[in-house]
């Protein structure tokens, strides 16, 4: 069994009004060091074995449901369930 770490961003061209505005919050708290505060979206999926590459797989869920691939980029770490 695998278990995938799916990290995905808006990507740095685009626009990300969710992150200002928390970065606007984190400056009012007196953090004003902070320059930038981008928003994204973390997802744990635990995938058997099969005679399909996983990487195949993964990307494919990417590229068509998790991730819009017009505004945002995506990266997966790969872990066996053994290293977890």
């Amino acid at each position: 069994m695998y278990f995938v770490k799916v990290y995905v961003t808006y990507k740095e061209s685009v626009l990300d009004p969710q992150g200002e505005a928390v970065k606007g919050a984190v400056h009012r708290l007196g953090f004003t060091e902070i320059e930038e505060i981008r928003i994204g979206k973390y997802f744990e999926i635990k995938v058997e074995k099969s005679d399909r590459p996983i990487e195949e797989m993964i990307e494919e869920v990417c590229d068509k449901l998790l991730a819009n691939v017009n505004m945002e980029t995506y990266r997966y770490e790969i872990l066996t369930t053994e290293e977890v």
